[in-house]
């Protein structure tokens, strides 16, 4: 090698860097973890997926039938009117119901994404596409869909149903969801619930202002009188979409384009309320609670639950009864559940008898409301079932912890029916009745506390307590409708008999007989719950891993 002459080491080439995965958008995470939740919730027993197949198959069933019902009604004088108010009870009804309706699931719950770093608008995007996916918003576009072919007339009407028509079942959804975000701590906060126990109030005098709306078209003689709140809820979001196909059928394409328009801007409107609520859900703390601890002996004092125990029979008897009274009294889901039960078991007989279209036997609608909080007694306990548990060993362990769940329940609601029963007598003046209406409520009272107990073994559900979006766990919501709507069926089969006795009676012309209903009825109504609690004990011996796994879900 000459002097002055240098070599350059060659230079190895770079190694090459894989590419970067593609980060899939949030919107498809939320949907997987959506479809993930359903599919596992529905592996966890093959009752829970008959139960969801069978709320599948009975929905699809009932969405069909309304399907044909507005396709039938298509060219009819009023379907214009029953199209549009239709859509807007559907809307009123996801306004309101997923409040004390068991729904929900973990992907619409903001508490459980706080320590997430995703932006407010694309989480919006993804809960909202979320929310789409699931039963409920499947039929709705179905009844919205079969809402629009009633009314949609002419190539124009028909090109603005295909905008109407999901621009609808979106807004219910979204109207639902940004509710829902701005009331999330209603329930799970001690100052919130009695704005929780006024809007279970207000939904049981909603639903008799339906009730007398109906009996008052009855009277009106036509669906004619439906004219002028068609003309009102037409120009309501989302009806105002189906109102909009209405207008453009008839050629009035102005009045469609605004109503179109009206109801995109309320859509609009939602969304940016619902990111709101979201934001301040997730940045603000909750003070609601603040010094509950300090206070928390004030408190015990001024409820006066400590006199009650003293009232109550000894041993685990009274001490179980005075751990449900508690319940019923501290716990916000629970009140809440009773308040509206107290109050549209009162509301309904009275409510009918005013108008003086009512029956003294409307009272047993008490019964029925009151008779349903017996189902799914060890939900309530939640993730704190397991202490309760701890105590159940055998048969005779488990009788005893119904039997006094049942008895405090008696506290309350066997001096309640008869008030409401006395009371509807009262106003109709139908004395001459009372003792054969308040033997039927005692027996429809007793008949819904055995299958309670029943149900409660064989179908045990969560009542999360952690966010005010649910009142059942994800996956567990047909199974909690299946427990509530076979016990009521079964619980009117069981008082068969006795319907059948009274209406013999009556029929025979033995008036002098019927206030043997009245013992009848109360006797009878006892032998179903202690039938109830002796059919229930052992299946929640054994059962008891099954029900703390289900129970504790939430």
């Amino acid at each position: 090698m000459s002097a002055g002459t240098s070599t350059t080491p060659p230079v190895s080439p770079a190694p090459s860097v894989p590419p970067a995965a593609p980060v899939p958008s949030l919107t498809s995470v939320f949907v997987r973890l959506k479809l993930s939740l359903l599919r596992n919730g529905l592996r966890q027993s093959g009752g829970r997926t008959a139960a969801y197949v069978s709320t599948i198959v009975f929905g699809t069933v009932f969405a069909a039938a309304i399907l044909l019902a507005f396709v039938l009604m298509r060219g009819s004088a009023n379907a214009d009117s029953i199209a549009i108010l239709v859509t807007g009870f559907l809307a009123l009804a996801w306004t309101v119901m997923p409040l004390f309706i068991p729904s929900g699931d973990e992907t619409l719950d903001p508490s459980r994404l706080v320590m997430l770093p995703l932006r407010p608008r694309p989480l919006v995007r993804a809960l909202l596409v979320a929310s789409l996916v699931g039963i409920g918003p499947a039929l709705t576009l179905i009844l919205v869909l079969g809402a629009a072919l009633a009314v949609a007339h002419g190539a124009a009407a028909t090109v603005l149903a295909v905008l109407a028509v999901p621009l609808s079942a979106v807004t219910c959804v979204a109207l639902s969801r940004a509710v829902a975000a701005a009331n999330v701590r209603l329930l799970t906060s001690r100052k919130g619930r009695d704005l929780a126990l006024l809007s279970g109030l207000v939904i049981a005098v909603g639903m008799q202002l339906v009730n007398f709306g109906a009996q008052r078209l009855g009277q009106a003689g036509g669906l004619e009188s439906l004219e002028p709140a068609t003309a009102v809820v037409g120009w309501l979001p989302p009806a105002a979409a189906i109102g909009a196909v209405d207008a453009a059928s008839t050629g009035d394409y102005a009045v469609a384009a605004a109503r179109l328009l009206l109801t995109a801007a309320a859509l609009a409107g939602l969304v940016h309320w619902w990111q709101r609520s979201l934001v301040r859900l997730m940045v603000e703390p909750d003070g609601s609670t603040i010094g509950a601890a300090a206070d928390a002996g004030v408190r015990e004092k001024a409820d006066g639950t400590g006199r009650l125990g003293r009232l109550l029979p000894g041993g685990r008897t009274g001490a179980v009864m005075d751990r449900s009274l508690r319940y019923i009294w501290r716990d916000p889901k629970t009140k809440a559940s009773w308040v509206t039960s107290l109050a549209i078991g009162l509301i309904v007989p009275l409510f009918n008898a005013f108008q003086g279209v009512g029956s003294i036997y409307f009272a047993c609608f008490a019964s029925g409301m009151l008779g349903m909080l017996m189902y799914n007694q060890f939900g309530q306990d939640g993730s704190g079932f397991w202490m309760v548990a701890q105590t159940i060993s055998t048969s005779a362990d488990a009788y005893a912890e119904l039997r006094s769940r049942a008895l405090a329940m008696l506290t309350i609601t066997l001096p309640y029916t008869a008030l409401v029963t006395a009371v509807t007598a009262g106003v109709l003046g139908d004395w001459s009745r009372l003792p054969e209406a308040l033997g039927l409520a005692f027996a429809l009272l007793g008949a819904m506390m055995g299958t309670g107990a029943v149900t409660s073994a064989t179908f045990p559900y969560s009542i999360p307590q952690d966010s005010g979006y649910k009142n059942v766990a994800p996956g567990q919501g047909a199974l909690a409708w299946m427990s509530i709507l076979g016990g009521m069926i079964a619980g009117g089969l069981l008082c068969a008999p006795l319907i059948a006795a009274t209406v013999y009676l009556h029929l025979s012309d033995h008036q002098s007989l019927l206030w043997l209903v009245l013992p009848l009825g109360t006797l009878y109504g006892g032998l179903l719950v202690l039938a109830g609690l002796k059919l229930a004990a052992p299946r929640t011996a054994e059962r008891l891993p099954e029900i703390l796994a289900a129970v504790s879900k939430g």
